[in-house]
This record gives structure tokens, sequence and C-alpha cells, in this order.
């Protein structure tokens, strides 16, 4: 991943301003919207058979009718996964969106190349035969995403935001998250859910970041923010492993930030 958060780094840097945006409709207040049935999204989820066993399985801990419920997904809206990898949440939150949604499952070039291709591999089985049609891959970097900007209702990303801060610190962050704000409607949210990590630990080491740094770049771009604790807690992550030992893997303590662009 970090020769991808290069370049990103590389954009976020040079960024730091952008001009007004078109006069476009809240998406929270367009006719007919309304945001997602939690219930109605899991049992979607659930019955779909565009969802293996194994992604099915990972709902459990992962909630993604919960968490994008509580960024404010609602039907037909324009969805932006950032960095999407093996595009899991991409097809959860076009199932959850609807027929009448769209989705941009987005990936720099490097992270497609990660561990032999293992992405690639893993969005093109999940996106096979077109199975999906309201999925667009989005094979770009962050300074050419190729969306309009004010376009995207609600942008999304996980568990990436730590390799940006953490590799490139707080002002490539912030841009980072200047550049997504742009794509986004007024109104629009972009939720970033990441691992817990500790205040005084290496969190480089353990791949986290200190939830308190990461709303505090999202301030610094411009964003209203709303942080949830409680919705993807892990009560046995004591925050101080490595994401990837055995012992959380899967089970890391996560917050979500709902970071809402200003109208």
């Amino acid at each position: 991943m970090k020769s991808a958060l290069l370049r990103i780094s590389a954009f976020c840097l040079a960024t730091t301003a952008f001009g007004p945006l078109p006069a476009l409709a809240n998406h929270h207040e367009e006719a007919g919207a309304a945001t997602i049935d939690i219930a109605m999204t899991k049992a979607a989820l659930a019955a779909s058979e565009n969802r293996s066993d194994e992604d099915k399985a990972r709902d459990e801990s992962r909630k993604p009718a919960e968490v994008l419920a509580f960024i404010g997904l609602k039907t037909g809206d324009t969805v932006l996964d950032l960095i999407s990898s093996g595009g899991w949440y991409s097809v959860a939150a076009a199932i959850a969106t609807g027929a009448n949604g769209k989705v941009y499952a987005q990936n720099p070039a490097a992270a497609l190349q990660l561990r032999d291709g293992a992405y690639e591999k893993e969005i093109a089985a999940r996106l096979e035969a077109n199975k999906l049609p309201q999925i667009e891959r989005l094979n770009s970097e962050i300074a050419d995403l190729g969306v309009p900007d004010g376009s995207i209702d609600v942008a999304i990303t996980a568990l990436n935001f730590h390799d940006v801060y953490n590799s490139f610190g707080a002002e490539a962050a912030t841009g980072m998250l200047a550049a997504v704000k742009a794509k986004l409607k007024p109104g629009g949210v972009f939720g970033v859910i990441d691992h817990v990590g500790d205040p005084d630990g290496d969190n480089t080491a353990t791949h986290r970041i200190d939830p308190d740094l990461a709303v505090a770049a999202a301030s610094a771009a411009g964003f209203m923010v709303e942080r949830n604790d409680e919705l993807l807690e892990g009560t046995g992550d004591e925050h101080s492993k490595n994401v990837f030992d055995p012992a959380v893997r899967g089970k890391t303590d996560r917050f979500i930030l709902k970071l809402t662009k200003p109208e």
C-alpha cells in the first residue's frame, strides 16, 4: 500500500483549497430519499446471491447495514468506496442503496498489485459477469478520481485512513479528506472506519490510529464530525496488538467517523 499512498500524499500535500462547487441539492433533502432500513438491509445482504457465504459471515463483526445507516446512506444514493481493495464494502453498499443507486469502487493501481494482485482477483470475482451493474470500478489515483466535484452523496473508506496518516502525517491526511470533500454534494457524508490506536503507542507498527487525531484532521479539512465508538466496539482489544495478530484479527476495536460536508 505504501507506494500507492506516496501518490496520495504527493497530491494531498499540494491541496490547499477548492473552488466553489455547483449548486446541487442536499442529498438528505431529495424528494423520496430515505435512510436505509437496518432490518431490511440486513435481510437483503443475507439473501443476496451476489455475495459468498464467506462475505456474509463477515457481517456479524463488520455490521454493514448498521454502519451504512449510521453514515446516512439512502436508497438511490451515489457512493464512492475509496480504496475499496477487494470490493467487500462496494458490494454491500450496492445492495443497500438498491438498483437505482450507483457505487464507484476506487483503487489506486498499486493497491491492486499488492499480495500478487490479491485485491484485483477479489474484486474481479465479486463483480464477475456484471452481476452488480450499479458498481463501476475506478482504477485511479485520488488526484484524478474521474468523478465530478459535487457529485457524490456518500463516500466511505474502511481501514485505510491510518496508513495515510501514519505514513505521511496530519497535513497529507487532511489533504486527502479535503479531496474527498470536494467530490461530495453539499450535505454529503464521508464515512471513515478504522482501528482504534493507543495514543501513547506505536500505531504505525500496529496499523492503527488514535481516533482523536482522525477527528482533528477531519475538522481541519472542514467537515462537521460525528464519532461513534460503540457500533464496532471490540471489547477484548487493548489497542496494543498489530491488527493482523491472530488474537485480534477481525475483532479489533474500531471507530466510525461520520463526516458531513457543510451546505
